[in-house]
């Protein structure tokens, strides 16, 4: 629950920043072009707090945080007099209109290079895409290496951490196949030691990817390096299960009930499978073996699903320092890394859109305000610099979607006026009206979409 209420919490906080950001772009080119601005505000219904600026606008936060918008003189909505005229948007001309239309997702665009530009100056600490094997079957299973390897390029595209790795791989979904290029190594008395590149060629004809319950890198059949995880003690949770039943630092876990256990991941399986129960396991402490009884506590996840609990965490292997990565630059390359990922994230999202219109990617695969509630609440949860990377990637997303050419979007008055543009006069208002409704509709079904989308998967 309350995992539930900090993800809501930052995804309002995510969600005002980026529409005040969109908002204030079209409401400083609104100013600058001349035209009088009513009312600046963020969220939408009963208004909390205002202000009234020497100029006459009013700047609003109202009680529903879902959105915002800019209030401008308008003569199709508002009476207007002679003198008010040269104040009003509707009475500027076509170039006008669509340099303060297409201020707000240009705002958001800038916005993402500044986030970048902060996140890559104050640094990220990443991993190396360092893989340890291929599953055998698997699109990946073409690469044949007997020993560790580090991806170094997508089609051609530089990957320097996992993420990049990710990007680059989600982008693949909806082709026939991609090149690969990657590096065996050898890892030596914390050296590591590289083999000529490699390049392959994945094809994805039995490539099966749901994005809500998969990660790409697991289903393309990469099994990434991962520390060796000990089942031997490192820590106790005070007043835990696992503490009440007496367990100490350093016991190694030899079975449970009965069954040896091989792997951290297989016992805490068994953990989560058996809240509440009578559990009997054998351990070895120093020299000696003996058996424990233990009942694992029962908790909820966020979904409201029961798991055993018992408060216990295990030794862990050092992470190799040589397959580290900070990702921290000066100002100059920050601001050029921020651009290239700007780049980088419009060029996936705008691929995505056209993959989903044409039918190259399931409509599954849309999601909604709950899938970027988690993902803002993950990443304030690592860091600032987790959190700005994250309001980067919806702003991409919102500048974006915003230029689809539906009439109730931005992408749609600019569409009006381009037809303005090239036939000398404006569209019809009842073709506009009919277009809005239309528009309206048509965003409707894809929020309700992505809305049941997120639902389904929890």
């Amino acid at each position: 629950m309350l995992g539930a209420l900090w993800n809501f919490a930052v995804f309002i906080v995510a969600l005002s920043i980026l529409v005040a950001i969109h908002e204030f772009g079209h409401f400083w080119v609104a100013r600058r072009c001349g035209v009088k601005v009513h009312r600046f505000s963020i969220g939408f219904g009963k208004i909390l707090f205002k202000h009234k600026d020497k100029y006459g606008t009013e700047f609003a936060v109202a009680i529903i945080p879902l959105g915002g918008y800019v209030k401008m003189l308008d003569g199709r909505i508002d009476e207007l007099s002679e003198e008010d005229k040269q104040f009003a948007f509707d009475h500027q001309s076509v170039w006008k209109r669509i340099v303060i239309v297409a201020a707000g997702p240009l705002a958001n665009f800038i916005f993402a290079i500044f986030a970048f530009f902060l996140m890559y100056m104050i640094g990220i600490n990443s991993a190396k895409p360092i893989i340890s094997n291929v599953v055998a079957g698997s699109p990946m299973s073409v690469i044949h290496i007997n020993k560790s390897f580090q991806v170094t390029a997508v089609n051609g595209d530089e990957v320097s951490d996992w993420e990049a790795l990710n990007l680059r791989l989600i982008a693949q979904y909806g082709e026939k196949s991609f090149d690969i290029t990657v590096k065996p190594l050898s890892l030596h008395h914390h050296h590591i030691y590289y083999d000529e590149k490699r390049n392959y060629t994945i094809s994805l004809k039995n490539w099966h990817f749901d994005p809500k319950t998969d990660s790409v890198i697991n289903s393309l059949g990469l099994i990434p390096y991962r520390v060796q995880v000990h089942l031997q003690v490192a820590r106790v949770v005070a007043g835990g299960s696992a503490d009440q039943a007496g367990l100490l630092k350093n016991d190694k876990l030899i079975a449970l009930n009965g069954s040896k256990l091989t792997s951290w991941a297989q016992f805490v399986t068994l953990i989560e499978k058996n809240a509440s129960k009578t559990l009997h396991v054998v351990i070895e402490r120093g020299t000696i073996v003996s058996s424990i009884v233990l009942t694992p506590s029962l908790r909820t996840n966020a979904q409201g699903d029961p798991y055993g609990f018992i408060g216990l965490s295990p030794i862990v292997d050092e992470y190799p320092e040589e397959y580290r990565v900070k990702l921290q630059f000066s100002p100059i390359e920050a601001f050029i890394k921020g651009i290239e990922k700007t780049r980088d994230l419009t060029k996936l999202t705008f691929d995505t859109l056209v993959k989903l219109v044409t039918g190259r990617i399931s409509i599954k695969t849309l999601g909604g305000p709950v899938s970027i509630a988690k993902g803002a609440g993950m990443s304030a949860h690592y860091g600032i610099e987790y959190f700005l990377g994250f309001l980067a990637l919806i702003s991409v997303n919102l500048g974006l979607m915003n230029l689809i050419p539906l009439p109730v979007l931005d992408g749609g008055h600019l569409l009006y006026f381009f037809v303005e543009v090239l036939s000398g006069k404006p569209v019809p208002m009842k073709i506009q009206e009919i277009g809005f409704k239309i528009g309206t509709f048509v965003l409707l079904i894809i929020m309700t979409i992505a809305i049941f989308n997120d639902f389904n998967f929890l």
